[in-house]
């Protein structure tokens, strides 16, 4: 079992001491710190802390790779670094000036804000895709146990759908706190987006103006672009009235006056201009799945894991939650994204049937429980394919081949399920039996093409 004190101290010594520690957040396998000299931390160092997998610097941040005890050794590299969690995750965002605004900055950061505006919302999303699917499994489309007049189905299906349809006001808090604005006026924006005046006004039509600026009234219910973007422009609408406005009125004039700034600029630009982007993206891909999906969703499973390495899988599962939110299903991302994950315990299914040294087969097979049970790929991502590189190509193969098949026969994802284990196969149920069959055979593809591909790859790898 890891000790999780020895790891978050091993790591604070690693990276210069809780001096050189400007801020620390995690995410669902990394510990992300903001440090004030990157040079002072020892990348080799670290990545030979027992327990763990790797190190990253992206965005500005110097990522730590840990994996699923992520949380209990943020904990105790919290209490190391002398303060409490909240004040630790306040602000994640790299201190102005460390880095010179070029376009490979700007693109950081955009990741950076949608990774930290999104991971967090994923067990809102998590609990809503279940409930979603109990609908779909004992509702009428499939086994028939529950009736549409029963109790039980109309409550999961609003617990449910209200995963999704309060997307406004949970990216509000979650976008607010990653781009450094008071959490609460996030969540106002939000529910400022979501009166049911305002959508029964996009229903009905109805002309309005906000301060006598024409307002194209649009129904903001399951968006994420226009509060994100609002969110945004709020952070320095907030920060110059915090600046100008004297300390013993702040309290009430500060909310008021970017209140009242940010509705025109939500409700008339920012929130139109956000919801035609959604929608452009979803027509987009569905467009390209109509045209050549298949070759689509196979792309996206050799690279997905990739992509997940680098961060930018962040702008896939941007578009895949615009995607369902928008139309109701996905036939290209989440079959690609879905085979890829099932691929990667395939990879360590190959290579420990390759090793001969015992405990590093042992540790391979934990790889496969790992990314099959627990759905963390990051220990076999870099446990096993950084570490000898011939296994990412089998782990490709397996992703490619599984996408392929899925997107061969239409097999088509109605429930977002962000998880990486075997439950992500059950987002293909809500079509037909045969749809989910298809999607079901399409992960076991991956995960024996993979392990197969790998031992053929690797079988004789040097080994230590």
């Amino acid at each position: 079992m890891a000790d999780n004190k020895k790891i978050a101290a091993e790591v604070m010594e690693a990276v210069g001491g809780k001096d050189n520690i400007t801020s620390a957040t995690h995410c669902m396998t990394r510990l992300r710190l903001i440090l004030k000299d990157q040079g002072l931390a020892n990348d080799e160092k670290v990545k030979g802390i027992e327990g763990v997998l790797g190190q990253q610097i992206k965005g500005g941040q110097y990522q730590v790779i840990i994996g699923t005890n992520v949380d209990k050794v943020y904990a105790e590299f919290t209490k190391l670094k002398g303060g409490n969690e909240e004040a630790s995750t306040v602000n994640s965002k790299v201190p102005a000036g460390k880095e010179p605004l070029t376009p490979k900055a700007i693109g950081a950061g955009i990741m950076d804000v949608l990774s930290g505006s999104l991971t967090p919302i994923i067990p809102v999303i998590l609990a809503a895709s279940i409930f979603k699917m109990i609908v779909a499994i004992f509702g009428p489309d499939m086994l028939g146990l529950m009736s549409t007049e029963n109790d039980l189905y109309t409550l999961c299906t609003f617990v449910g759908d209200a995963g999704y349809y309060f997307f406004p006001i949970l990216i509000g808090y979650t976008a607010a706190k990653k781009i450094g604005v008071t959490p609460v006026m996030g969540i106002f924006m939000g529910a400022i987006m979501l009166h049911p005046t305002m959508v029964q006004m996009a229903t009905d039509g109805t002309a309005f103006t906000v301060f006598g600026i024409p307002c194209n009234v649009q129904n903001y219910s399951s968006t994420l672009l226009p509060i994100i973007l609002s969110v945004w422009v709020m952070s320095y609408v907030e920060k110059f009235f915090k600046k100008v406005i004297p300390e013993n009125v702040k309290i009430m004039f500060v909310p008021v006056l970017t209140t009242t700034v940010m509705l025109p600029v939500s409700l008339c630009l920012l929130g139109p201009a956000g919801a035609f982007l959604g929608k452009f993206i979803c027509n987009a891909i569905i467009a390209f799945s109509n045209t050549f999906g298949f070759l689509g969703a196979a792309v996206i499973g050799a690279l997905w894991e990739f992509l997940v390495m680098s961060g930018m899988h962040h702008v896939l599962i941007t578009q895949m939650i615009l995607t369902f939110s928008e139309v109701g299903y996905d036939m290209v991302i989440n079959s690609g994204a879905a085979a890829a994950s099932l691929a990667v315990p395939g990879m360590c299914l190959g290579m420990a049937l390759v090793l001969k040294n015992k405990e590093e087969k042992r540790l391979s097979l934990s790889y496969v429980i790992a990314a099959l049970i627990g759905g963390v790929t990051e220990p076999g991502l870099y446990g096993i394919g950084m570490r000898y590189t011939k296994p990412f190509i089998g782990m490709a193969i397996g992703g490619f081949t599984g996408a392929l098949f899925a997107g061969l026969m239409g097999v088509t994802a109605y429930t977002l399920v962000p998880v990486a284990n075997f439950l992500v196969l059950t987002g293909f149920i809500g079509g037909s039996s045969m749809n989910f069959i298809m999607g079901i055979l399409s992960g076991v593809i991956a995960f024996v093409v993979a392990a197969v591909s790998t031992y053929v790859l690797c079988r004789n790898i040097e080994q230590n």
